[in-house]
């Protein structure tokens, strides 16, 4: 078998893709061909190029990860589906039936929310009782929660522009809405690692991260109101936090469901919840796949947020509290894949230091906004 995988990767990629991946790839350049005709004429050339970027970057990720290629259009779909419902009038949002009970962006939040609830329960049923037909359904449920969020965030964005043109804006501007991102980012390269490495086990660790971020979500919406759509402070007006922002949280989702999968891998090796969890070894390496990844965009974050820090302030760096807690962080899982490669560590030394840098990650996500002020105490409790 491993000769057979060997061989497949040594053929090049265009020959290995079949009809759904070019359907697939003819689906995004049209969309994308069809959103640059509505909304050219009110694009610089950076959103244009940002704009083909993400087409190509789409396609690239259906082709790499099948699961995308169903994943995206039906997100997009629902999406779509909704727009019509509002006849422009985003008031409708409280008033049809399928808006205000499914697809208004409030609405499929709160399925979000609901459904990865129901998925932890399932995940931890399913470990305890050995159940991989629950494990399946836990995943089933992961999924349709990442749906409903990703739709959601689509319809968020359509709605910001009903408010008004000049108040329309990507969602990713504040910490309701960058939660429900961080969801989906942790959900989806879960996803993609428990089908990699068949570990729909280690579910019932990462769901619980993920879960303890939908209480903050729900907390923040009814006690803060933070799900009302508010216009983009000056400092957020730029094209920058398209790609700054969700490359950030790659990196923050990535080393969280590393802390949690370094969590199982401690359980493992102390042999709680035997035979249930995935074995140390496996845990260990998706640990280890998961922190790789989540460094290189943190660190594309990082080079984007100090081109942006240049453009808007006049200076790559000023030594704002978020921009050294940001490279505490970066210097952190540095340090953590240095000494895996060059000092081969293995291990619970390096699972207890990916559950400690999901301390250090909260407190540069979370904490600066709430305990120090700087040039990004827009993004505050």
């Amino acid at each position: 078998m491993e000769l057979v995988n060997s061989a497949y990767a040594r053929v090049p990629l265009w020959r290995r893709l079949n009809l759904w991946d070019w359907a697939y790839a003819l689906l995004i350049v049209a969309a994308a061909g069809y959103a640059f005709k509505l909304y050219h004429l009110d694009m610089d050339g950076y959103e244009q190029a940002i704009l083909a970027g993400s087409a190509l970057g789409l396609i690239a990720l259906g082709w790499f990860w099948k699961a995308w290629r169903w994943y995206f259009p039906l997100a997009g779909a629902l999406a779509l589906a909704a727009i019509p419902l509002y006849q422009h009038d985003l008031a409708r949002g409280q008033q049809a039936f399928w808006l205000k009970y499914a697809l208004s962006s409030q609405s499929a939040i709160m399925w979000m929310c609901t459904l990865f609830f129901l998925a932890t329960g399932v995940y931890w049923v399913a470990l305890l009782r050995r159940s991989d037909s629950l494990a399946r359904m836990g995943g089933g449920l992961t999924w349709s929660a990442a749906v409903m969020g990703l739709a959601g965030l689509f319809v968020r964005w359509y709605e910001s522009y009903l408010i008004a043109p000049d108040v329309g804006h990507i969602p990713v501007s504040n910490l309701y809405e960058v939660f429900v991102l961080f969801t989906l980012i942790t959900a989806l390269m879960y996803l993609y690692y428990e089908a990699k490495f068949a570990a729909r086990q280690a579910g019932a660790l990462v769901l619980l991260v993920i879960s303890a971020a939908v209480i903050f979500i729900l907390w923040y919406t009814f006690d803060r109101k933070a799900h009302e759509i508010q216009p983009l402070i000056p400092a957020l007006q730029s094209w920058w936090m398209k790609i700054h922002v969700p490359a950030n949280f790659v990196g923050y989702g990535a080393f969280s469901l590393a802390a949690m999968l370094g969590v199982g891998e401690l359980m493992a090796q102390k042999g709680w919840l035997k035979d249930r969890l995935p074995s140390a070894e496996v845990l260990d390496e998706m640990m280890y796949k998961a922190i790789s990844v989540g460094f290189l965009f943190f660190t594309i974050a990082t080079i984007l947020g100090a081109m942006w820090a240049a453009d808007a302030w006049g200076g790559y760096w000023s030594w704002d509290p978020k921009e050294t807690w940001a490279l505490i962080v970066w210097l952190n899982y540095a340090a953590w894949l240095h000494i895996r490669l060059v000092k081969g560590w293995r291990g619970a030394p390096l699972a207890w230091w990916a559950v400690i840098g999901l301390a250090v990650t909260s407190f540069a996500f979370l904490g600066v906004n709430m305990f120090l002020s700087g040039l990004h105490s827009y993004g505050g409790l």
